[in-house]
This record gives structure tokens, C-alpha cells and sequence, in this order.
């Protein structure tokens, strides 16, 4: 269920940062209709930050544990952006996904997307006392 809030809280974040067209980042809908097919993109571009996320972000921020300590964790923001932009060379490579602009802009969309996610995530996922009832 976590993950699944997960996706849409991401989902929601990238569609507010590509309403922000200095950042340059934007949505290539697919076919079905105009609504349905940037929802439906939203979801699967949130589904693939998601995964890329939780698989590749763990690593690369245990592989640079000193680097945070070195930059007093500033390089969170780097390595945000740059899983930013590595979901978008994945979904790069269909005619549908997320498309990003230059590297620093992306670095700031990353940002925003990380403060969307801290709010939503704080009131949308379960707390703890509230699984251990249910």
C-alpha cells in the first residue's frame, strides 16, 4: 500500500513541477485522450521514479555516504537530480515519458519534487500506530 502511495504522490509532484516550463520538464502523453493520457503518463513515469528510487538511490546513496558528510548532505540534491534524469532516459527511449532539460534545472525540479513528496507523503502514508490497529 506504501508503494502504491508512493507513485501517486510522485505522479502528483512531477505533473505540479512540469506546470513550471522554466524547468523544462514536460510530458509526452500517448494515445488514448487528452485527460486519460497524462494521467495515465503521470502514473507510469511516477511508477518508473518509483522503482529507480527505491533500486538505484539506495545504492547510490550508500556508495556516497561520504560524500554527505563531506558537502553536509548538499549532494542529496545531485544525486535527486541525477535520478531524475535517469528516469527520464529511461522513458526516454518510447515516445511517452518524461523529458528533461538542462542537468542544474533539473537538479532544482528534483528539489521540488522531493517537497511535494515530504508533505504529501507525511499526510497520505499510514502511520505506524494506525497499521499496528489495522
Amino acid at each position: 500500500m506504501r508503494f502504491v502511495v508512493r507513485v501517486a504522490v510522485n505522479a502528483f509532484a512531477i505533473w505540479i513541477v512540469t506546470l513550471l516550463p522554466a524547468l523544462q520538464v514536460r510530458l509526452i502523453p500517448f494515445a488514448p485522450g487528452e485527460g486519460l493520457q497524462v494521467l495515465l503518463t503521470l502514473l507510469l513515469v511516477g511508477l518508473i521514479f518509483a522503482l529507480v528510487n527505491s533500486i538505484v538511490g539506495t545504492v547510490v546513496k550508500i556508495v556516497a555516504i561520504p560524500l554527505y558528510i563531506l558537502t553536509l548532505g548538499l549532494i542529496s540534491l545531485v544525486i535527486n537530480g541525477f535520478l531524475l534524469w535517469l528516469t527520464a532516459a529511461i522513458t526516454g527511449n518510447w515516445d511517452w515519458g518524461l523529458r528533461t532539460g538542462e542537468f542544474w534545472l533539473t537538479v532544482v525540479a528534483a528539489l521540488l519534487i522531493g517537497i511535494i513528496n515530504a508533505v504529501l507523503g507525511g499526510i497520505l502514508r499510514p502511520r505506524r500506530d494506525e497499521r499496528a490497529r489495522g
